[in-house]
């Protein structure tokens, strides 16, 4: 059996208002990364092939991460998608404001469903191009007998949800928003396909102690 594990980067800068700004981690999100390195340290875990999107943030949580992510391959197919620019198409293209904080959750299905309907695009990126760069990493990756690891964003995680468990837009969408920062999820690949194993894990957080470090966003 192979295995793909994929990896939510640390927490970002949440107070930004674009792109370029959200992308570097917190002092919290590199304690996160350490914090997943040492636990992963304690773990049986040996991998065949180590792969990071190329943002800042997921650079930086893999550096974190120490030895298992040391020797970590850049793939730009596990980019994240760029929220700031969709949430602002759908507000120029149907009047929907930016949210709050807390309004993520009712504004993400919105962002995907529109986005899926081709009303908007995310700097020219397309739901449909987005599905195929992600979908291409995924099926390389997914082969019996090879254990691979990504560190990633939460878009493309969820994208890669909706692939496995047949998700439309909305509800990929509702799979996105839980998404812990410095969380892994595991795909079991065998012969006759790959199956969601394991989902939004943070071992590494459970401590009381660390409550505070339990974040979205």
């Amino acid at each position: 059996m192979g295995e793909i594990i994929l990896v939510r980067h640390g927490q970002a800068n949440s107070a930004a208002t674009d792109e370029a700004s959200y992308d570097q981690l917190s002092d919290l999100g590199h304690q996160q990364a350490a914090w997943l390195g040492e636990y992963v340290a304690t773990q049986d875990w040996s991998f065949d092939r180590v792969l990071m999107g190329t943002l800042r943030r997921h650079r930086e949580t893999a550096a974190g991460m120490g030895r298992v992510a040391r020797d970590a391959v850049e793939d730009p197919r596990l980019n994240e998608l760029d929220y700031f620019s969709l949430g602002e198409a759908l507000r120029d293209v149907h009047g929907v404001p930016l949210p709050a904080p807390d309004g993520f959750a009712r504004h993400a299905p919105q962002v995907m469903e529109a986005w899926h309907r081709e009303d908007i695009t995310s700097d020219g990126e397309t739901f449909a191009a987005f599905e195929a760069r992600v979908w291409s990493v995924l099926d390389e990756a997914s082969k019996p007998g090879v254990h691979v690891l990504c560190v990633t964003s939460g878009g493309v995680i969820g994208m890669i949800l909706r692939h496995l468990l047949d998700l439309n837009p909305r509800r990929m969408a509702h799979m996105m928003l839980p998404i812990y920062n410095s969380s892994f999820h595991r795909i079991h690949v065998r012969e006759h396909g790959s199956y969601l194993a394991g989902f939004n894990a943070i071992p590494h957080l459970e401590a009381d102690d660390r409550a505070h470090a339990r974040t979205h966003y």
